[in-house]
């Protein structure tokens, strides 16, 4: 006879393991709130976290559950139910809020529930944490996603195991090992029918694409992508210590708040900088960036090296956010925005790269709003339309974004170089709408497109010439 355990109750240790562990290294009686949505994963780190805490009551963690009822599809509600039902069973604690409003999509759905969370959190006071019951397999799906969106490195380092208010206990285990406790445990929990869609991203890279990579590729590739975004992460931590090394080899000089309107500044040599390595000097470009509040993407890193290395002392290029890089003789000024008293927008703006060569689609996310964005190099047509544009692949300074439109941005037309804003006023835009307007800019920043505004003279396509089609579609 074998000494081995069977699986299940291995994996059970494993489970209890993973919470002991952490609640180990979380301080005396932390509180935790524990995100509750009812389906398997979140039933096990409740349950689990329950029987620790029965094990051990004087030492344990002050335990409550959160539930956001989305109301995005039929039978929400009896999640609710469900959830109050089972934490009442339990004697959890627990907070139960539905959406306001209607929810559009699944990202949507997603901040709203965090924003929730982050509110409970604070409620339940200042040492408390929210546990999420993300896993490996969610760990493995998230990689391939961000992987197939074209991520840089440090994108690839997946889901975090801990970040501020938030911790995943359970993010080393894999989904087998919670159904397994869940077996054990003789478990019920409710199944989101929506989980089985295909026309969510996740759910066909869950049910159809992972499951074809492991039989068509390798058995081994939701471990290669787990070990992946470890790996990642691994290189994220180094770098987030050998850059401020680096700055300090350029001469970096910190400055602190500058005036009522502009935040922090820091700067760096410049000519040190230019001579960088271009991979080196991307790193440390973002670096700075993060530095007075800015996440720049690649093309905002492309621009800052055309500006680099084309403008002269005194000019400046605008980093979103109301941050600015500035020449300011040989040194390269990062400058911040202050922050401001009025209360942060909840959406998060996403852009959308155009490379050279490249054809596909993309979606960007502007105040909230989302807009569609397709491209392809063909030939041009006498018949634009509103959202459509082309422009000659010649005249093109690549690599190309769809954004918001920036203080200061300006569009080149029949009159000249002008404010993209003042065109929009001319336009009666409302200041809500312009914020949601996509603009499309080249790796300088120069404005070639305000779709159903304006158009720049530059790169204007020629009868017969190569050019790039680009569709913008609300």
């Amino acid at each position: 006879m074998s000494g081995r355990l069977p699986h299940d109750e291995v994996a059970q240790s494993a489970v209890l393991a993973a919470l002991q562990n952490f609640l180990d290294q979380a301080g005396e009686r932390p509180q935790l709130v524990v995100a509750f949505s009812g389906g398997l994963d979140s039933c096990v780190l409740l349950h689990a976290l329950r029987s620790l805490c029965l094990a051990d009551p004087s030492t344990a963690p002050i335990l409550t559950a959160a539930h956001f009822d989305h109301g995005m599809r039929d039978g929400s509600e009896g999640d609710a139910d469900w959830v109050i039902e089972m934490c009442d069973k339990w004697a959890v604690p627990l907070t139960v809020e539905r959406a306001e409003k209607a929810l559009e999509s699944e990202a949507d759905a997603r901040e709203a529930r965090y924003a929730f969370l982050d509110r409970t959190r604070i409620a339940a006071g200042h040492n408390a944490s929210v546990l999420t019951a993300h896993h490996a397999d969610d760990q493995a799906e998230t990689v391939l996603f961000r992987m197939l969106r074209g991520t840089g490195p440090d994108g690839l380092r997946g889901i975090a195991g801990q970040r501020k208010g938030v911790a995943r206990p359970l993010l080393g285990l894999w989904r087998e090992d919670l159904e397994a406790y869940a077996g054990i445990k003789k478990l019920d929990w409710r199944e989101d029918p929506t989980n089985q869609y295909l026309g969510y991203a996740r759910n066909a890279l869950r049910h159809k694409i992972l499951p074809e990579l492991e039989l068509s590729v390798t058995p081994a590739a939701k471990k290669s992508l787990v070990r992946l975004a470890r790996i990642s992460g691994v290189e994220a931590e180094a770098w987030s210590e050998a850059l401020p090394m680096v700055f300090e080899v350029l001469d970096g000089r910190r400055n602190g708040l500058q005036n009522e309107s502009q935040g922090p500044s820091l700067d760096v040599d410049g000519d040190a900088l230019r001579v960088l390595g271009r991979p080196l000097r991307a790193r440390v470009i973002r670096y700075l960036a993060s530095e007075v509040g800015v996440t720049l993407s690649e093309a905002g890193v492309e621009r800052v090296n055309h500006f680099l290395s084309s403008s002269r002392s005194g000019r400046s290029i605008d980093l979103g956010g109301g941050a600015i890089a500035r020449l300011q003789i040989e040194r390269v000024v990062f400058l911040g925005s202050r922050p401001s008293l009025e209360p942060a927008r909840s959406q998060v703006d996403e852009t959308v790269v155009i490379k050279s060569g490249s054809q596909g689609d993309g979606e960007v996310r502007l105040a909230g709003k989302r807009y569609r964005v397709v491209w392809a190099e063909e030939p041009s047509s006498d018949l634009e339309k509103e959202d459509e544009a082309f422009f000659e692949l010649a005249g093109l300074l690549f690599p190309l974004e769809v954004r918001a439109r920036a203080p200061g941005d300006r569009l080149r037309n029949s009159a000249g170089s002008r404010k993209v804003k003042k065109i929009m006023l001319e336009h009666r835009i409302p200041l809500r709408q312009r914020e949601a307007m996509p603009v499309l800019v080249d790796a300088r920043g120069e404005v070639l497109w305000v779709p159903g505004v304006a158009r720049s003279t530059d790169a204007a396509p020629k009868a017969g010439a190569p050019s790039l089609r680009v569709r913008i579609l609300p």
